[in-house]
Formats: structure tokens, sequence, C-alpha cells
């Protein structure tokens, strides 16, 4: 055994022995991380992957882009945390301000759990109502009111929430509401039902892998602003990926308040909520009654190390081309993709956005969570275990695209993609 698989052994003998699952509560790979490097990994035992886990999304300029370590090294001689004001955090915030369609202020935290967390927060406060609606499916973090209905695997009826862990006290099943995303109908329907309960409604513009069908989220827009009722985008995944200005500005669709994270931290932990004046309002003391003030504060908010990565980060995605460049890459992958399930004849579908997608392991339209529930999921694990076989490391259901993907990464994934889908039709007909 060399002296890398020693290391590895000896480290994966650790984890299991100190780790709830011999992880981080992330992927189940059998993979250790020695470094990264643009579009590609290297694991203990000197292997190279092509990358398409970034993290679960932060790293859309690659791993250790020259500029964010640059950035990074300038302002750890000055120190690493103040919990006080600093420029780095400061530029960071104005920077949000001038690209985020619904940003006049911004409020940072670490983790994206947290600012989907304080966006409700907020909301409830504006609104002095309780409840909020969220979309069956739909993930926002690891808060109680946010970990229900995200991967429910006996839907209930709609707007009946699920919870998806032991330990949320059964009184918050009654405090959030479920509707089906890409039902404009219903949404409004059930919306239109308890709009005098709800303190707000939170989604992701684009869930998960889904699409929004045209003029869905306009119809969510519509009948909330109709009701006074604060819209929450969570953008932690789509912030400054689908467009300088995310999902809100692509879609052409504004809501009251967002939730920022992954890429806006540089790949260091940063995030948070950012909206219009009169919502932010709630998270400074003598703006609004006292009965209506959010205190929100934090060890590390606006950390400058970290804010000095996402200003490093943003300054290289404000570059001309830079996001035609991200979509014609991804566009190159997800219809090789297509080409490949067509070529083998694998009952799937290749859903998403050049920036984002995955192979679903179905037949017929996938709109909603529940048509992601038709997937065959142990050949999506087996695809999985394949591309890892061939060099391809992916999201157990993302494949994240990065400007630091080159024309070898892509040949190469698809190569994999090729001998993994060529291996599961002959799976299939033996």
């Amino acid at each position: 055994m060399s002296t890398a698989e020693t290391t590895r052994a000896v480290l994966g003998d650790m984890a299991n022995r100190v780790l709830p699952g011999g992880s981080f509560g992330g992927v189940d790979l059998d993979v250790v991380v020695a470094e990264g490097k643009g579009g590609r990994i290297t694991d203990m035992n000197g292997r190279s992957y092509v990358d398409f886990l970034l993290g679960s999304g932060p790293m859309l300029l690659g791993h250790a882009h020259p500029d964010v370590t640059a950035a990074v090294a300038a302002q750890l001689g000055k120190g690493t945390t103040f919990y006080a004001n600093s420029e780095p955090g400061i530029r960071l915030a104005a920077a949000i301000v001038d690209a985020v369609p619904c940003a006049d202020k911004v409020r940072f935290m670490s983790t994206g759990s947290e600012a989907t967390f304080f966006a409700m927060r907020a909301a409830r406060a504006h609104r002095g109502r309780d409840k909020i609606l969220k979309f069956e499916g739909g993930y926002h973090g690891g808060s109680d009111y946010a970990m229900m209905s995200t991967a429910p695997q006996r839907p209930g009826n709609f707007p009946q929430a699920t919870p998806d862990t032991a330990g949320i006290p059964e009184v918050l099943r009654g405090e959030m509401l479920i509707a089906p995303f890409n039902d404009a109908a219903t949404a409004i329907s059930l919306i239109e039902a308890h709009k005098d309960e709800l303190g707000g409604v939170i989604m992701e513009p684009f869930q998960r892998i889904l699409q929004p069908k045209p003029g869905f989220l306009q119809a969510v827009r519509d009948v909330t602003a109709k009701h006074g009722i604060p819209l929450i985008f969570d953008e932690i995944v789509t912030g400054f990926r689908f467009s300088y200005g995310g999902a809100q500005q692509h879609y052409g669709v504004i809501p009251d308040l967002c939730a920022l994270g992954k890429i806006v931290g540089g790949g260091f932990p940063l995030a948070a909520v950012a909206g219009k004046a009169e919502f932010m309002a709630h998270f400074e003391k003598g703006a609004v009654p006292i009965e209506r003030y959010t205190p929100q504060s934090g060890t590390l908010n606006g950390n400058p190390i970290a804010a000095s990565a996402g200003l490093a980060t943003l300054e290289v995605l404000r570059r001309p081309g830079t996001y035609d460049h991200l979509y014609a890459t991804g566009t190159k992958l997800k219809s090789g993709l297509e080409d490949l399930v067509r070529k083998h004849r694998v009952q799937a579908v290749v859903i998403g956005a050049p920036p984002l997608f995955d192979i679903v392991f179905a037949s017929g339209p996938v709109e909603d969570y529940r048509g992601l529930l038709r997937e065959d999921v142990s050949k999506l694990k087996r695809f999985n275990a394949l591309c890892l076989e061939a060099g391809v490391l992916k999201a157990d259901h993302k494949i994240y695209v990065s400007l630091a993907h080159d024309e070898r990464d892509v040949a190469d994934a698809l190569a994999a993609f090729d001998t993994a889908l060529g291996t599961l039709a002959r799976e299939a007909r033996s």
C-alpha cells in the first residue's frame, strides 16, 4: 500500500471513529479530498476528478481562483474577525445592493439556514402574522420551520406539512403551510384561503433542479402583493449563478426579501438577508416599534475574510462575457447528456438550466416534487457511482457548472456519462 493509500485509510478510520456516519454530513462518498484546482479536485490517493459538486455550489469560479486567493491572503495579515464593521463587509454589502433588484439593505450571517430563518422572522414581524407558506420539495436550510415537506416520501394533502426530521416540536406543523411548486392555480387558491394567517411566502425561484413554468413566479408575486404578504426568494443557490442579479433578475420577478449564500461568500462561510428597506428596518433598533424589532447578531457577521473572498468573486463575475461563458459550458454539458440519454435509450430526462441541472431516471415531464418521486432512485445511485468510478464527482441530484470547467473537463465528463449510461443500458437488458 502506498503512503497516500495508507494516509487515506488512516483518515477513513479516524473519520468513522470521530464523525457520525464518518462524514461531515454532506455527500456520502468514499472520497477524501486533498485539494481542488479550477474545475477538478484530487483525492488523498492522488486521483483527479472533474468536480461538479463544487463544494455544494459555492465555487462558481472553480477552486483556488487566484483573485480570490490573493484577496484572502491580503486580508489575513490585517486580522480575521472583529465583531465590528470592516471595509470588506461594507463594500460587499454595497455590491449586493447594486446587484440584487430587491436589495435596499443587507444583513450578514454565516449560513444559508440562518439567512432563510431570519428572512422568515423578518416577514412575520412585518406582517404581524405567524404562518409561512412554502412549496413542497423546497429546501430552505435546517431550521425547524424549514424542515417541513422538503423530502416527504408519502406527501400529505395540501397544505398539510410533514416534518422531515425527528426533534421538531409538533406544534410547529401547524405554522407551515405547503403548496405544490409549478401549480399556480392551487398556490393562488391556498394563499387566498389563508391570506389572513400568513406572515409570508418563501420559495426557491428555481426549486432544486426544477425550472419554474412560465408565469408561475409572477402569479405568486401578484397574489402576495395583492394581500400585502411578504414574498421571500431563497436565492442561496441561484444568487449570482443564474445572472449577476440572481434568479429574480433572470426571471424578472422581484420579491420583498431574499436569502443569499454560497457564491456570495466566495467559498467561505457567509450568507445574507437582503431586501426592501421597509422589511430590513425590522433588524434596526428604533426603526420600528419595539414589538416588531427582530434583533440579529452573530460572532462572524460580515467576517472580513469571507467578505474579501466574496468581493473578489463578484468582481470576476462582473467582467464582460462571464455569464455567456458559463451558459455556453453548461449548455454543452446538458445537451451532451441529453444526446447520450437518446443514444443509449435510457428511460430518463435531463432537467434544469445550463448552470445547474441533472439527469432524472423517470419517464414523462418532471415539473414538481411529486414528479421527482417517480424516479428510479436505484438507477440514479448506480449512475452516480459509475460516474465516480470514471472520474466525475457530482452531488446526489445536481450537476453544478463552474467558470473553470474547460473543454477537457467537458469532454472527460461526457465520456464518463457515456460509459455510465451504456453500462445502465446493458444492465437493463440483461
